[in-house]
């Protein structure tokens, strides 16, 4: 559907380059749904092939897509329509599936690793621990409608749940489930550039600009259970926060 009756619209004795009448082609085929988001677009190979252009023309029209957010190229995958961006709220906390439900995609997890252990300096001094205690581990990749979205890294006080398999997909359901949910966090964000883990569990490139968000739950009586670190695609996400005069 994507290629079909475009090999006849590049005029290739024109004025205008190759690459944008492609570019402009393949807008309108995503505007008009002959391609969804998150369906693969042919490869460059592909696409040079059928319509009779070089592959420099092809890589060049699709470059300028995936600045303009419009595709996306996952490492080892091949090259995606970007689905619609996640707008993240600063002034409800809920979970990465919550947020995910509310806007009709369908949240999964792949687990990375889960383990259990004495409390670090850092995760001591977020949490409040003394050295030597006890903490849960739980380090996974987020996915929407298939997609990653999210790579985390969540350090939880022990006290907070059963065991370590009482986690299986959202950790605040978990956390609800044992009486233990955060009630309010403490959020900071920062830009970053993702490194060779991230890129590769974020199914883009090293280098590639990505979002930051580091939290810390508290529980009703003020004692902090929750220090997670989460590394997002920055193409993904538009941050919004609602704004009121003092």
């Amino acid at each position: 559907m994507l290629l079909h009756g475009v090999e006849h619209s590049l005029q290739k004795k024109g004025s205008t380059p190759l690459y944008v009448q492609l570019q402009q082609l393949l807008r309108d085929a995503i505007a008009e749904g002959r391609v969804a988001a998150e369906d693969a677009i042919p490869t460059e190979r592909d696409l040079a092939h059928k319509l009779d252009v070089s592959r420099i023309t092809v890589r060049k029209a699709i470059d300028g897509l995936v600045d303009e957010g419009l595709l996306t190229r996952r490492r080892g995958t091949g090259t995606f329509v970007r689905g619609a961006r996640v707008e993240k709220s600063f002034s409800k906390l809920s979970s990465f599936s919550e947020d995910m439900m509310s806007r009709g995609r369908h949240p999964s997890t792949q687990w990375v690793s889960r383990a259990h252990g004495a409390v670090n300096p850092e995760e001591a001094l977020s949490l409040g621990l003394s050295p030597g205690s006890p903490v849960y581990r739980f380090h996974r990749i987020r996915y929407a409608d298939g997609a990653p979205m999210a790579l985390e890294y969540s350090t939880i006080a022990s006290f907070c749940l059963a065991s370590i398999d009482a986690v299986e997909h959202s950790l605040y359901a978990a956390l609800d489930a044992a009486g233990h949910r955060p009630v309010r966090a403490l959020q900071r964000s920062r830009a970053v550039a993702l490194d060779a883990e991230q890129a590769e569990a974020l199914a883009t490139s090293v280098g590639a600009p990505g979002l930051y968000i580091e939290r810390r739950g508290f529980l009703a009586d003020g004692r902090p259970v929750e220090f997670t670190r989460t590394f997002y695609p920055g193409d993904a996400y538009d941050l919004v926060a609602e704004l009121n005069m003092g």
